[in-house]
């Protein structure tokens, strides 16, 4: 899922911003490093079979290059079956999200990162639902000691069709 598809709610959202790299142009989200920002995107499970779902957060760091420094990402599903839920798909609440930290690792300035996630709690997804992931930099954990903006360059989710 791209940068430019995400949706987001009125207050704490991360900025779009394109880069002019030298060869090709590169989006992104830019998470803040003090404020807890959420980028939503609208998906829909259409062969998803059963399991967990597997959510990897692409991403690199603006300006630091300590390789110590990492994120912590938080990602999080709603899933409601159209015609049979009764849910109201206004007030429709997530499952309880899952994270994890990713560190730089080297001193490689703008490297670019994979952030894996498994996601166990699925709010009772199933093929063909309308289903909904907000991933959050998750700055008030101790993981997340990246200085500067984390920009997110892609989200990646994958599962099993059986």
């Amino acid at each position: 899922m791209a940068p430019e598809e995400a949706q987001f709610l009125a207050t704490a959202f991360p900025q779009f911003k394109i880069t002019a790299g030298t060869s090709f142009p590169v989006s992104g989200l830019a998470y803040d490093a003090t404020t807890a920002e959420n980028a939503y995107w609208k998906f829909e499970p259409i062969a998803y079979g059963s399991g967990s779902i597997t959510c990897d957060v692409i991403w690199y760091a603006d300006t630091s290059t300590t390789s110590t420094h990492g994120v912590t990402w938080q990602v999080a599903v709603a899933a409601i079956t159209p015609s049979a839920d009764t849910t109201n798909v206004e007030t429709k609440s997530f499952a309880t999200a899952q994270s994890a930290s990713t560190d730089l690792g080297s001193a490689d300035a703008q490297k670019l990162m994979r952030t894996t996630i498994t996601i166990s709690n699925l709010d009772s997804i199933a093929a063909g639902d309308e289903a909904w992931l907000r991933v959050t930099r998750l700055v008030s954990d101790a993981g997340d000691d990246l200085t500067g903006d984390a920009i997110l360059t892609s989200v990646r989710i994958s599962y099993s069709d059986t």
